[in-house]
């Protein structure tokens, strides 16, 4: 999916924007007129997250003494049904396949690939960057819940400072390097390793405000985090 005239740019969508509790229809709309308005000049790859849904079966299926590979397939199979909804949404300007095999090449003319999960392991982040190694794309924008990447986690230490810029090696020491199913952190630890080691740009960026998204795809100051 490669063109002379429009970049291309990864999406990671979390889930948690998708489906916060019910599907988020206000967001998902805004998010549409957002993306519509780059589709003369740019492509973009969507890979949509589980987000709180799967933490709330996954939590189920511990109780019951489930293994770590089947609870992560219950978070693989959520994020392909929040990818139905995004190609839907997209319907027209949409390759027509969800893209759950992340070395798979895509060639297409149109303007939107959604993907969703692939495999237990790892999150939508890593098959994010995996996408973006096989095809050729420098690029990933991490729509996530938060403002920006923090030092230390916010919620546990009131004098968390944020963070504009970081390089990979400072974020790997933040995030660790343990995966987890439903592991909820700013960008997924095995994923971080593998974008670091491609040289990848990754931007943080907070969904709910779709402005700051807009301001980083007009090549304007953005408020969000970028780690390279």
């Amino acid at each position: 999916m490669q063109s002379k005239t429009k970049e291309t740019i990864i999406i990671s969508l979390g889930g948690s924007l998708v489906a916060p509790n019910d599907i988020d229809i206000g967001f998902l709309k805004s998010f549409k007129h957002s993306l519509q308005k780059y589709l003369d000049k740019k492509r973009f790859f969507i890979i949509v997250g589980g987000g709180k849904i799967t933490r709330i079966y996954q939590k189920a299926l511990l109780e019951f003494g489930a293994k770590s590979s089947d609870r992560d397939w219950i978070g693989i199979n959520i994020t392909r049904l929040n990818a139905e909804i995004i190609k839907q949404m997209f319907v027209g300007n949409c390759y027509p396949d969800t893209i759950t095999d992340p070395n798979k090449k895509v060639k297409t003319s149109k303007d939107i690939v959604v993907g969703a999960g692939w495999k237990p392991g790892w999150s939508t982040d890593y098959d994010a960057v995996l996408i973006a190694k096989n095809h050729g794309i420098k690029t990933i924008i991490n729509l996530t819940n938060i403002d920006y990447v923090y030092d230390k986690n916010p919620s546990e230490f009131p004098g968390a400072q944020p963070l504009k810029e970081i390089d990979w090696k400072s974020f790997e020491r933040i995030v660790g390097s343990k995966w987890l199913p439903g592991l909820s952190m700013p960008f997924d630890p095995r994923a971080s390793k593998l974008a670091a080691s491609l040289k990848l740009k990754v931007i943080m960026i907070n969904g709910k405000k779709l402005e700051r998204l807009e301001d980083f795809l007009n090549n304007k100051p953005f408020i969000g985090t970028t780690i390279q």
